[in-house]
C-alpha cells in the first residue's frame, strides 16, 4: 500500500515541479548577460512603487547560487532577490542542477576573489556553499529557499527571501561580516548538525520522495519518521558506539546528533531545540539517545518542543564540549547512516567529527526595510 501511495505521489510531484524549472528558466536565463549581473526591463515582476534603498560604501562582488529545485524558490522571487541585489553590487548568478554543484561554484568564486557568495537554496545548498568556502576569505551569505531554512533562521535572517535580501545589503553596508567556526565530519563541513542513526534513517526516507518536499513540506518529515520507526531502522540493538576522544568517554546509541549550533529544526515556527545552551562560537555539543522507546522519544520531543534540555529524559545524553568524536559500527553487520545539514550522505563503518575555529566569514543580517513582493 505505502509503495503504491508513493508512487503516485511522485509522479505528481515530479510533473509539477518539471513544469515549476522550466518557468524559472525561462526567465533566468532568456538573457545569457544575466549571469555579469545586468538589469534588464523584463524584469517587472518586482516592486515598482519607490523604495528606500541601501546605499553600500564600496561596490562588492557577488555570486547568487540558486537552487530552483529548493521549496521556496520559484521564478519571482528569484528575478526579485537578483534585481535587488544587482542595484548597487556587481551579481552573477549560477543555478545548481546536482549535487555537490554549489561546492563547485563557491570554491570557483573563492578563487577568483569575490567578496561573497550568497546561498539561495535550503539547508543543503547553504551547506555546500559553505564547504566550498572554508578556509577562504570570501564570505557566505544566506537567503532562505527551503521547506525549514534552520541555519538562517537560527542566524535571524527573515524567512520571506526578499525581505532577507533586504537584511543581507544592510549587513554589507555595515560591514556585518564575522569568521565562524564550523563542525566537521569525515572531511566535510556542517553548519548546524550532523545527524546519525535514526535520524539519518529518516532523511534518506523522505530524499526517497523528494518531488515531494515543496508541495507536502513538514507533513512529509513527519510521515518519514513514523514509517522509519515503524519498520526502517533496526531499534532492537545498538547501532554503534560514541568514542569522545578529548575526555575518553564511550557510549552506546541508536540515535545522535552533534549541534553546532540550535535548534536542531523547526516544526513551523516552534524551535525543536534538543540542546537549548548549542550556540554558535561554543563547540560542539552531542547528544545522545540509546533507545528509541516511544515513552523516551515522546519525552524528548515535548523537552524540546518547550526549549529544555533533553538530558533530563531517560536513555538521553548531552556532552559538551564534543569537539574530538570517533564513531564506529557497532557490528561488523551494520553500516551508519548520517545527514549532513539535513541532506543524507550514505552510510559508512566510521565517523570522525571534529571542529574548526573560525572556518567562514558570515554576513549577519543588518537592519533593513521590509519589501513586499
Amino acid at each position: 500500500m505505502e509503495n503504491e501511495f508513493s508512487v503516485t505521489l511522485q509522479r505528481v510531484g515530479g510533473w509539477i515541479k518539471l513544469a515549476g524549472e522550466s518557468r524559472i528558466r525561462d526567465l533566468l536565463y532568456a538573457y545569457d548577460d544575466l549571469h555579469r549581473g545586468h538589469s534588464y526591463p523584463w524584469v517587472a515582476l518586482a516592486p515598482t512603487r519607490p523604495q528606500k534603498s541601501l546605499i553600500p560604501s564600496c561596490l562588492v562582488r557577488l555570486l547568487l547560487v540558486v537552487n530552483s529545485f529548493a521549496s521556496s524558490v520559484n521564478a519571482r522571487n528569484t528575478v526579485v532577490v537578483h534585481r535587488l541585489l544587482s542595484q548597487n553590487h556587481e551579481v552573477e548568478i549560477v543555478e545548481t542542477n546536482r549535487r555537490g554543484h554549489a561546492i563547485r561554484f563557491a570554491q570557483d568564486a573563492a578563487r577568483r576573489g569575490l567578496d561573497a557568495v550568497v546561498a539561495f537554496g535550503g539547508d543543503g545548498t547553504l551547506n555546500e556553499v559553505a564547504t566550498g568556502l572554508a578556509g577562504t576569505t570570501t564570505a557566505l551569505a544566506v537567503l532562505p529557499g527551503g521547506s525549514t531554512n534552520v541555519f538562517a533562521r537560527t542566524i535571524g535572517v527573515a524567512n520571506d527571501p526578499v525581505v532577507a535580501t533586504n537584511g543581507l545589503l544592510a549587513g554589507l553596508q555595515e560591514d556585518r561580516i564575522e569568521p565562524i567556526g564550523l563542525g566537521r565530519v569525515n572531511g566535510r563541513f556542517f553548519c548546524f548538525h550532523v545527524g546519525i542513526g535514526f535520524d539519518a534513517a529518516v532523511v534518506a526516507h523522505v530524499e526517497r520522495h523528494a518531488s515531494l518536499k515543496r508541495w507536502l513540506g513538514h507533513p512529509l518529515f513527519i510521515w518519514s519518521s513514523a514509517m522509519t520507526w515503524a519498520r526502517g531502522y533496526d531499534r532492537s540493538r545498538s547501532q554503534f558506539a560514541i568514542d569522545d576522544l578529548s575526555t575518553g568517554q564511550r557510549l552506546p546509541g541508536l540515535f545522535t546528533v552533534v549541534l553546532n549550533t540550535g535548534p536542531y529544526t523547526y516544526l513551523g515556527n516552534r524551535p525543536l531545540d534538543l540542546a537549548p545552551d548549542a550556540r554558535l562560537q561554543r563547540g560542539l555539543t552531542a547528544v545522545t539517545f540509546s533507545s528509541l522507546r516511544l515513552p523516551t522519544m515522546g519525552a524528548a520531543l515535548m523537552s524540546a518542543v518547550r526549549g529544555r534540555s533533553v538530558e533530563t529524559v531517560g536513555d538521553v545524553t548531552e556532552w559538551s564540549p564534543a569537539n574530538h568524536l570517533h564513531i564506529s559500527a557497532a557490528d561488523d553487520d551494520i553500516r551508519i547512516p548520517f545527514q549532513v545539514d539535513g541532506d543524507y550522505l550514505g552510510d559508512t563503518e566510521t565517523l570522525d567529527i571534529d571542529y574548526v575555529e573560525d572556518a567562514v566569514r558570515l554576513v549577519w543580517p543588518g537592519s533593513a526595510s521590509e519589501v513586499d513582493l
